[in-house]
């Protein structure tokens, strides 16, 4: 359900700030609250693990419905806000006694990047099992990394330069006259002088791109789409554009930004909850009613996850003339197509339905096609 709410743009994760512009923001805590609205908590759609609640697949009281979850949605919200103070401070110290010995240790780790949590909704197939997604993204990594740091400032690397050299140069002094005599190590913060020199050539030297790097955007993004399999059509040819290196930072995040929304989570995720979802809560009645199958000796479950390119699928892909969904019921950016694909290479045995079975023999026979038609290595 939260891959498809996310694929949907049903969840407020895409928000426009007045200074940030366009950012994504899910944290763990926001993630949590999704989860606790709308399979667990009191008052949830669900009333067990298995099963959406019977009045929630009638549409007849759809507006009824939709007012419960608003006043549902508030009442978490509020909840938040009062127990912010705490949140925030267990944050705060839970942040500190978790990366201080890391910052220490390894000063460039808060500059390295992680895929965010919600680049792991978007980019997770239907069906896809935990395992699976974090090898897949493992994959990417280095490809990822590659083109994000072939973006570069000329202003900030000559600026990171000056400032390790100057660095580097006080180090250099400090560390010599520790050796001539060590006397030195017992002046006042000549300690934390050199551990701060040292974190600071660190940083600066992040951002010093390397000598030897080609300037390849376009062969970069090809390799990253290899592994994470999903790419906004207006990527294509723009893979040299600041806004596709800022739209991909969403997905790839920096250690650091992860760390500081998680910091600002419990503060910010009460007006989230009320001033965004809340408004969104006819849209989600709506939702887990339509796309919402029982299936026998399992349950209630999305039935985006049945890979069914007829209910689902894209006109746009190879399922055209296959499909019966309109605009609402269809997939976004193909999903129900890839995540057919990815299922069908991951699970060989598995039997498709009908209308799947051709479309995976539609997709083998045009693959076959294309390597007989292309030239010889």
């Amino acid at each position: 359900y939260m891959v498809a709410m996310v694929n949907k743009s049903l969840l407020p994760v895409q928000l426009h700030l007045p200074l940030l512009g366009d950012t994504a923001f899910l944290t763990q805590g926001l993630k949590y609250n999704y989860e606790l609205i709308f399979f667990w908590g009191p008052g949830s759609l669900f009333q067990n693990k298995w099963n959406l609640h019977p009045k929630y697949k009638r549409a007849g009281n759809r507006l009824e419905l939709a007012q419960q979850l608003s006043r549902v949605i508030l009442l978490t919200g509020l909840a938040n806000l009062l127990l912010c103070p705490f949140i925030l401070v267990w944050q705060v110290l839970y942040a500190f006694f978790s990366y201080t010995e890391v910052i220490k240790r390894e000063p460039g780790s808060l500059g390295a990047r992680r895929w965010s949590l919600y680049g792991r909704l978007y980019l997770r197939h239907f069906n896809e099992l935990d395992h699976e997604l974090h090898s897949r993204l493992g994959r990417g990594y280095k490809p990822v990394s590659k083109y994000m740091n072939s973006f570069t400032s000329p202003l900030l690397a000559v600026f990171a330069r000056n400032v390790a050299f100057f660095s580097g140069s006080v180090l250099a002094v400090l560390i010599a006259l520790t050796v001539y005599d060590e006397d030195v190590l017992t002046v006042q913060h000549i300690l934390t002088a050199i551990t701060l020199l040292g974190v600071v050539i660190t940083v600066t030297r992040s951002f010093i791109p390397d000598e030897h790097m080609v300037w390849c955007p376009e062969q970069l993004l090809q390799c990253v789409l290899a592994h994470i399999h999903y790419m906004p059509d207006h990527w294509k040819g723009n893979a040299n554009k600041s806004e596709t290196r800022d739209e991909m930072a969403q997905l790839f995040q920096y250690k650091a930004v992860f760390i500081l929304e998680e910091l600002l989570s419990p503060i910010v995720t009460p007006f989230i909850l009320i001033f965004f979802l809340r408004h969104k809560s006819l849209e989600i009645i709506d939702f887990f009613r339509n796309f919402t199958v029982e299936v026998v000796g399992v349950g209630d479950i999305c039935s985006f996850a049945q890979m069914d390119v007829r209910r689902h699928g894209n006109p746009q892909w190879l399922s055209e003339g296959q499909t019966e969904a309109s605009v609402y019921q269809q997939a976004e950016n193909g999903k129900t197509e890839l995540s057919l694909m990815h299922f069908t290479i991951k699970n060989p045995r598995w039997q498709p339905p009908q209308e799947s079975s051709v479309f995976i023999s539609h997709l083998k026979e045009k693959v076959q096609q294309d390597a007989a038609s292309a030239p010889p290595a």
